[in-house]
């Protein structure tokens, strides 16, 4: 190696940098990307599942057991209409989803419900199963549930 006049030394392999670049570019920056893209695309399924398992806990706690309410005067839920509008409300609100339990006890309902999700880069799994939980009461004298 020669010294220039400047005083620094002179290589004749200036061009390894550019290589290791394109080597790491696909190896390492890419997948780190596609990672980004699949953590995005299940960050706002979960947020949408949550919201619509929310919304249907909402709904069916507005269904009120009309006998028990007439004969004792307490507020409470039909836990059979509770569970049938929990369904279809699932269905309208995300049809991919599917309710895993749901938990009925006098005037409060709480629900359980999951959504697979297929990931369209599926860097360490092809598909991911997200759960939600939502619980609602229903209180005398409030318009809607709490």
């Amino acid at each position: 190696m020669a010294k220039s006049r400047s005083g620094f030394v002179k290589s004749s392999e200036g061009g390894q940098v550019l290589a290791f670049f394109a080597i790491a570019l696909p190896v390492v920056l890419l997948p780190v990307a596609a990672y980004a893209v699949d953590a995005a695309i299940l960050a706002g399924r979960e947020s949408a599942l949550q919201a619509a398992t929310a919304q249907v806990a909402e709904t069916a706690a507005q269904q009120i057991n009309v006998r028990a309410l007439r004969s004792t005067g307490v507020l409470s839920l039909d836990a059979a209409a509770t569970r049938l509008v929990l369904e279809q409300a699932l269905a309208d609100e995300e049809p991919g989803a599917s309710i895993d339990s749901c938990t009925v006890t006098n005037a409060e309902v709480s629900v359980v419900s999951s959504e697979p999700v297929s990931l369209p880069f599926s860097v360490f799994t092809d598909t991911v199963v997200l759960h939600a939980q939502a619980t609602a009461r229903l209180v005398a004298g409030y318009e809607t549930p709490a």
